[in-house]
């Protein structure tokens, strides 16, 4: 874990945090006491990967026999 001071960190921040890999820690301290800790984070991705075809494949075991017959509320709009 490296440490900076707090007049260090003021003049080089911009510098200091891309210079750290994800998940660094680096104490800035003051009058040789530790005063705050900053950690880089990993970068997040805006959207995920959208699924391959076939990823649910398999997962329907039962569909009823009248699954794409008209509804009985339905059927006066039918005729």
């Amino acid at each position: 874990m490296a440490t900076v001071t707090i007049e260090e960190a003021q003049a080089n921040l911009p510098e200091i945090i891309r210079r750290m890999i994800p998940g660094e820690e680096l104490v800035i301290t003051e009058n040789q006491q530790p005063v705050a800790k900053l950690v880089r984070v990993q970068p997040t991705t805006s959207k995920s990967p959208r699924p391959g075809p076939g990823v649910c494949k398999g997962m329907i075991t039962y569909m009823a026999p009248d699954f794409d017959a008209p509804l009985e509320d339905m059927k006066e709009y039918m005729e």
